[in-house]
């Protein structure tokens, strides 16, 4: 039975509502001010809270925006109950995270019909989604679904690159999110003499480009295809109302972009305090990772110059690596081919 705090400081129609909401068969539990309701709603985490806007003391505009910092409530989907359908009241509440408003007078089946929608939605919003183009879109259908992203594009452009294919150079302005469906993508930056160091190196199911997105920037780096690849693109547009507009599908998205980010931070860490031998080690096992399909030793094909870039060191360096890792039993190397033997033994360094 889904739980309903209702935070009102009229006795009638706090009563009243909650009378509706217990033969719609909600568990209802009341509050008649809003300090009060904000210290249940931490309590007892409902799975939705309706809430008046004016009330002596704290009132629902405070309530939201208290609970909304806390991690615990913060995505508890929240509904203004108001006598007020003003612009100006519609327009505040939502700059604050509101889900929807209920303007009294309503009639019992208003109120249950927009408690039910609601947490429908939110329902949806839990959906762990597969990190693939079926997954990305239905979550992008269902997100549409909401009022506030009504606008989001019915299509999504999907583009194929041949290997070597650039998709955006350092400089470029960015005007997509990229989704990678199939394939492999490495971005990189050129120093002023021309040597590249490699940023990342994206797999299939991962995004990139949003960090200039956010920050309103041209991009810092190049993006290259490593081999034929299916990528879709979200606008721009989309990605800013999929990250500002609703607080619960942006806490969705966030989920889905923040293995990158992740990423990254170890990434920074591991140059911070590895040791050359052990970031060469580490960037050998993450290429296997990333081009070995299940329960197969696919060989490795890099340029050693590629291999430095990820590890942080310079091309000689590596190849002196390689070369201790052939000595020790750890991978074989004939070329550019290198097949990992030993991968306890290079997780060991």
């Amino acid at each position: 039975m889904k739980k309903i705090l209702i935070i009102e400081d009229d006795t009638v129609m706090r009563e009243n509502t909650s009378e509706i909401l217990k033969l719609g068969q909600f568990e209802v539990l009341t509050a008649s001010n809003g300090k009060e309701g904000s210290i249940l709603a931490r309590e007892v985490i409902p799975d939705l809270i309706i809430s008046d806007i004016l009330m002596p003391g704290l009132d629902g505009y405070g309530v939201l925006h208290i609970l909304s910092k806390d991690p615990a409530t913060a995505l508890i989907p929240f509904v203004f109950l108001t006598a007020k359908a003003e612009k100006s009241e519609l327009r505040k509440g939502m700059d604050l995270g509101a889900d929807d408003y209920i303007t009294k007078p309503f009639e019992d089946t208003e109120l249950l019909s927009a408690v039910e929608a609601r947490l429908k939605k939110n329902e949806i919003l839990k959906t762990e989604f597969t990190r693939n183009k079926e997954g990305l879109n239905l979550f992008l259908d269902q997100a549409k679904e909401i009022h506030e992203l009504k606008d989001l594009k019915e299509t999504r452009p999907e583009s194929h690159y041949k290997k070597k294919e650039i998709i955006f150079h350092a400089g470029d302005k960015p005007h997509y999110l990229f989704f990678l469906n199939k394939g492999k993508v490495k971005t990189y930056k050129t120093n002023d003499s021309g040597k590249e160091f490699i940023t990342n190196i994206y797999s299939e199911g991962e995004f990139f480009g949003h960090p200039p997105l956010f920050k309103d920037k041209d991009y810092s780096d190049s993006a290259l295809v490593l081999e034929d690849s299916e990528i879709i693109k979200i606008p721009k547009e989309d990605f800013l109302s999929l990250m500002y507009k609703n607080r619960n599908v942006a806490n969705q998205f966030v989920k889905m972009l923040s293995n990158q980010i992740e990423k990254q931070e170890k990434q920074l860490l591991k140059l911070a305090y590895d040791t050359v031998r052990k970031r060469t080690a580490e960037a050998l096992l993450e290429l296997a990772k990333r081009y070995s399909k299940p329960d197969e030793n696919t060989p490795i094909f890099v340029t050693r110059d590629d291999l430095a870039s990820l590890a942080g060191t310079a091309t000689e360096t590596v190849i002196r690596c390689l070369g201790e890792f052939k000595e020790d039993n750890f991978i074989r190397v004939h070329g550019r081919e290198i097949a990992i033997i030993n991968e306890e033994g290079l997780r060991s360094i």
